[in-house]
């Protein structure tokens, strides 16, 4: 296990050195704790996962969903944030994390329309990756239940995706948003 750097003089950990360190897998279980603790190397590990075009920089995420794991309210006062950088975002990995998180936290209705066009766009292009897609269904159907007039469209677009361009993923939750949806639209 390497060692966290820390600057003698300020006693913080430059960008590089987090990048360093999030390298090598055998440090994030590490870093998880490491980071939770300080809000300032939190906030750095969120500009990587959110900015950072290193090549690995898609562990940042990773490792931004890990944390949110155990301490899902870290995570809230970015995720206006977060949703601009999808606007953008080209990695499939961070994408993936980063519907992942959105779906596991209440969106305000500002927040919606944008990742309503967003993720349909994403559920419905067969050139996503299945993980990327089953987020942007499960975001989906959460904005559905506080827009109940999408329902019907949600379960039609689910419904063609089960039929259509399907996968084990997109069957399996799928199936499971489908029945809820059916149930709530009768």
């Amino acid at each position: 296990m390497r060692k966290i750097y820390i600057c003698a003089k300020t006693g913080k950990m430059t960008k590089n050195e987090l990048i360093d360190l999030i390298n090598s897998w055998e440090n994030l279980k590490y870093l998880q704790n490491e980071l939770v603790n300080n809000s300032e190397r939190y906030k750095l590990l969120i500009e990587i996962a959110f900015y950072s075009d290193d090549p690995k920089s898609w562990r940042a995420a990773y490792l931004v969903d890990k944390i949110n794991d155990n301490y899902p309210g870290l995570i809230k006062p970015f995720i206006n944030e977060m949703i601009k950088q999808l606007r953008t975002e080209k990695n499939e990995s961070k994408r993936r994390h980063f519907l992942k998180l959105l779906s596991m936290n209440d969106l305000s209705i500002n927040q919606m329309g944008f990742l309503t066009d967003f993720c349909i766009g994403v559920f419905t292009s067969d050139k996503e990756p299945v993980a990327v897609r089953v987020y942007a269904m499960q975001v989906l159907y959460n904005i559905s239940e506080k827009q109940p007039d999408l329902k019907p469209e949600i379960l039609l677009f689910v419904e063609h995706e089960m039929e259509n361009h399907f996968s084990a993923g997109i069957l399996s939750r799928g199936k499971k948003i489908a029945q809820k949806l059916r149930r709530q639209i009768s």
